[in-house]
């Protein structure tokens, strides 16, 4: 993956939110913050998760929507069930994402995280391909930034919110990483020869 230095990923499918503004002179992005989420929820393949990072959501549609109105969030990134990577706001700025949290003692973890959010919910099996693209995701941004830790959102907004949920498999993040960076190493190595 490559990743612009305007905070772009040439890989993902750019569709631009609103809703971001400029992150804190001099602030190092260290957290990557990853959220589950379905609209409504347990319904996968529509626009409506787009449409909420876009604030275009027609609220009257379905009448869970009806909680939404007139809510601002975003991510950074968004990977669906077969793995599409859907990027809504620049790594550069920062997005809406974790609203009131903290993160091993540092409040207001948007100033130096980049969210993530998988299309599921807390009940949700993830996906393969979202597996795959989130530890390549990881990879490559962990290339870029001093990441110290990959979190969920229920870890930075405990009691509060309870994403990507106990269906989340994160012992597999970490050996896949191992397998992404492996990957990378040759293929650089093989470009040497």
């Amino acid at each position: 993956m490559t990743l612009g230095p305007d905070g772009w990923l040439i890989e993902a499918r750019r569709v631009p939110s609103p809703n971001f503004d400029t992150r804190p002179i001099d602030m190092a992005i260290s957290l990557l913050v990853v959220h589950a989420i379905s609209l409504p929820p347990g319904v996968f393949s529509g626009d409506c998760v787009e449409r909420l990072f876009l604030n275009s959501l027609d609220t009257s549609a379905h009448p869970y929507f009806v909680g939404l109105k007139g809510l601002r969030v975003s991510s950074h990134f968004f990977i669906r069930r077969d793995g599409e990577l859907v990027q809504f706001v620049s790594c550069c700025d920062r997005a809406w994402h974790a609203g009131v949290s903290a993160w091993q003692g540092r409040s207001r973890c948007n100033d130096f995280s980049i969210g993530i959010e998988l299309e599921g919910g807390d009940d949700d099996v993830f996906e393969e391909a979202q597996y795959r693209r989130l530890s390549s995701l990881v990879a490559c941004l962990s290339h870029r930034y001093p990441i110290a830790a990959v979190a969920g959102h229920a870890d930075i907004s405990p009691g509060r919110k309870t994403d990507p949920g106990t269906r989340f498999d994160w012992t597999r993040l970490p050996a896949m990483l191992v397998a992404e960076r492996n990957r990378i190493t040759r293929f650089f190595m093989q470009g040497t020869k």
